[in-house]
């Protein structure tokens, strides 16, 4: 990833956050949080990582309605931020919250015993 990309990942992760919780109505998206925005060298795609409050049924009707959003959020990003073409996105849940909390977890067992 280039400088470049990096900025406008920064800057693609705050507005997104913005957008996600303030413009898109739909009820399925629950608390959302995007944790990181991974944009491509050539600013083509960025990856979008998010965390979602719920269960595993709620994680799945907020990526669906996100999927469905995605014109719109795609749209809006594009009017804030000034880029030739606005990059395609792919939400993806940000698995390293889950993946930290376990290994918690785990030392404190060990710890424990």
């Amino acid at each position: 990833m280039t400088l470049r990309s990096n900025r406008v990942g920064e800057q693609m992760k705050k507005e997104l956050t913005d957008i996600l919780n303030r413009k898109v109505k739909d009820p399925r998206i629950g608390f959302i949080t995007v944790t990181d925005v991974e944009v491509t060298g050539d600013l083509q795609q960025a990856k979008v990582y998010i965390t979602v409050l719920g269960d595993e049924q709620k994680r799945e009707e907020t990526l669906k309605a996100l999927a469905k959003a995605k014109g719109f959020i795609r749209s809006e990003v594009g009017q804030r931020i000034r880029l030739r073409k606005t990059p395609e996105l792919l939400f993806e849940f940000d698995e390293s919250i889950a993946y930290g909390n376990r290994i918690d977890a785990l030392l404190r067992e060990i710890d424990s015993e």
